[in-house]
């Protein structure tokens, strides 16, 4: 026997709060190599960082996107050919202090220093 839910009646909203409107800090590994394998070999690290911040603004839902400095040096640690397969972000929704911005929030994604990729989980961070 299946088991459906009853869809919501017209004109009734969901119950709840949305979580766009909080402070949240995550940690992500991302899998560059297969989001940049299309790519022209001159041009696989600017594809790179482009791919990140298109993956950081569906990730945390906003379109406002800041990469920390480490993390572009990481990425052109190689020149613009070697890009690093795989990469641990820290993607950080933040208040924006900017009153000219049209966005009440922005995202700033930080690299995260691994020794190893394996088992690593998405994983919510404690801002404290």
């Amino acid at each position: 026997m299946e088991h459906r839910i009853a869809p919501a009646k017209k004109g009734e909203k969901k119950k709840g709060r949305s979580a766009i409107n909080e402070v949240v800090t995550r940690e992500h590994t991302i899998n560059i190599h297969k989001h940049i394998h299309e790519a022209g070999f001159k041009k696989l690290a600017p594809w790179a960082i482009k791919e990140i911040k298109k993956f950081a603004m569906k990730e945390v839902g906003t379109p406002d996107v800041h990469t920390d400095i480490r993390l572009n040096k990481t990425v052109w640690a190689k020149r613009i050919r070697n890009v690093p397969y795989h990469i641990l972000l820290c993607l950080s929704r933040k208040c924006n202090k900017d009153e000219d911005s049209p966005n009440k929030f922005y995202t700033l994604v930080t690299y995260v220093l691994v020794t190893t990729f394996k088992n690593l989980q998405t994983v919510n961070v404690d801002e404290n």
